[in-house]
């Protein structure tokens, strides 16, 4: 049996009318790459919190390295050498990659000056076990995602840790740089270092981690050896029925007749990434589009919607020559946007539910510029029932649901204003595998419907599943198109490298 370097027994935390954790057992194996799986409100969230000492646990007890612990603080469990990294990297965006790295752990000398010199050569010698030679004194908001992904693992290979959470480390990272943390963690296994790993991509899971605990409501459902798992077995594990309901085939292949085209590129450029994008988009269309980071997809969706405009290029809608000034002329013609970014530049967070549902149609809910409240509730329900959005009422602020829920909002928000193409950049990242499948299905669904998609994901298999057609993006520029049986990861790999 594997020596336990991480157990929580009979963990339970209580919130005002909820019970998040209900007595759970966790262990984490010396050496292991651990996964911690559930669907959004399973409980991973909290138990973390708990072991890394952002909540106190009303009942049960923690033990680190063989002795136990009362968890009180975030500092005092990394002085125990149990470090997190956050899916949102918590570095200083203007301080160095030295000071993110010593922060809060500077050594003093003469005059209480910090000793830079002590801090400079810890600095070096927690990047020299990854491998990485970087400038020391550049602002960490001059790195590239997967750089101050570095740092932040740095930072906590600098306080001696024995066990490192990743809280869905590869959400901002493409696939080379998720390719490259993966052999960054296991070679740091090999130095001894355990790691506690949350995603919500079942690929990640099977292909790095040795072992998978579950939950559901709050409850432990198992824990597994990855190596006896199967996509399917581990999803009815979280979901708690058949994966099958879940995890559908590709979509259906459309007739043959050809739709109408309702919006059409011709020779489009933009910015430094849009360099020469020609293709178009038909009536009831899930239309993909593939490639790495920085390949122009966001930015194609940003000229479509009004957000950025084209420096040369003709963009047609009903084959009319159109150019949107501003997102407010997209909208009048029908073009819905969700962006990448939920957080940021999706939901407004301290508003209800009802709130951000409206936002987008406050004209068509006024009169006389007064808003009718009893018509934006009447919107919010017929919204959050049709999308089967999960909330106490439409007055809960949406900010205390779960990333899918929020998803499922702000498309609400969208569908209140009757679109005919909608834009999506990333719908489902960090949201959970039943609300991602729901979410994919409300997506076919509305396209059966004659709403035309055009989607952007970094998960290809998403796209295969769900689209009709891909296009592939490589250098700001569409290289191929791939429908039917011709789309396939490796095509889609061929294409971005390249080949035919």
């Amino acid at each position: 049996m594997t020596e336990r370097i991480v157990e929580m027994r009979g963990i339970r935390k209580e919130f005002p009318g909820v019970v998040a954790l209900d007595g759970v057992d966790f262990h984490i194996g010396r050496g292991e790459i651990h996964a911690l799986m559930g669907e959004n409100g399973a409980g991973k969230s909290t138990l973390i919190k708990i072991l890394t000492g952002m909540y106190r646990a009303d009942s049960g007890a923690v033990s680190l390295d063989g002795k136990t612990v009362e968890p009180r603080s975030v500092f005092h469990m990394q002085s125990l050498g149990l470090s997190t990294i956050y899916q949102e990297i918590s570095l200083v965006p203007n301080m160095s990659a030295c000071q993110n790295i010593a922060l809060a752990r500077e050594k003093t000398g003469f005059l209480r000056k910090i000793d830079w010199r002590e801090a400079r050569g810890r600095a070096r010698r927690a990047l020299s076990r990854l491998g990485l030679d970087i400038d020391l004194d550049r602002p960490v908001n001059r790195f590239s995602a997967a750089e101050q992904q570095m740092v932040a693992i740095a930072r906590a290979l600098s306080f001696d840790c024995k066990v490192v959470v990743m809280d869905e480390p590869t959400s901002s990272l493409n696939e080379g740089e998720s390719a490259a943390l993966f052999t960054l963690i296991r070679s740091l296994r090999g130095q001894g270092v355990t790691f506690l790993f949350v995603s919500h991509k079942l690929r990640e899971v099977f292909e790095l981690c040795d072992a998978v605990t579950v939950l559901r409501d709050g409850r432990l459902v198992g824990r597994r050896p990855v190596r006896e798992l199967d996509q399917y077995a581990l999803v009815s594990m979280m979901i708690g029925r058949d994966a099958s309901e879940v995890i559908r085939g590709r979509r259906a292949p459309r007739s043959e007749a050809r739709a109408k085209t309702v919006c059409s590129l011709e020779g489009v450029k933009g910015g430094a990434r849009v360099k020469g994008l020609t293709f178009d988009i038909h009536e009831g269309e899930i239309l993909g589009l593939a490639g790495l980071l920085g390949s122009g997809r966001t930015e194609t969706l940003r000229m479509l919607f009004g957000a950025d405009r084209p420096d040369s290029g003709v963009i047609r809608v009903d084959g009319v020559e159109t150019r949107f000034a501003m997102p407010r002329d997209a909208i009048d013609r029908h073009f819905a946007f969700c962006p990448e970014d939920r957080k940021l530049d999706g939901v407004i967070p301290n508003m209800s539910v009802s709130d951000n549902i409206a936002v987008t149609s406050i004209r068509e809910l006024s009169w006389k510029g007064v808003v009718s409240r009893s018509r934006k509730l009447a919107l919010a329900r017929e919204y959050i029932k049709r999308l089967n959005v999960k909330a106490a009422s439409p007055l809960q602020t949406i900010k205390t649901m779960s990333g899918g829920n929020q998803q499922k909002a702000i498309l609400a928000r969208w569908l209140a204003t009757r679109p005919r193409l909608l834009l999506l950049d990333e719908p489902t990242r960090g949201i959970d595998v039943g609300a991602k499948a729901e979410i994919l299905g409300l997506i076919r669904s509305l396209a059966a419907g004659g709403l035309s998609v055009l989607m952007v994901s970094s998960e290809w298999d998403e796209l295969i599943q769900t689209c009709d057609r891909i296009l592939v993006y490589r250098d700001g520029t569409n290289v191929a198109s791939l429908s039917g049986a011709d789309m396939t990861e490796d095509a889609v790999i061929a294409a971005i490298a390249g080949g035919h």
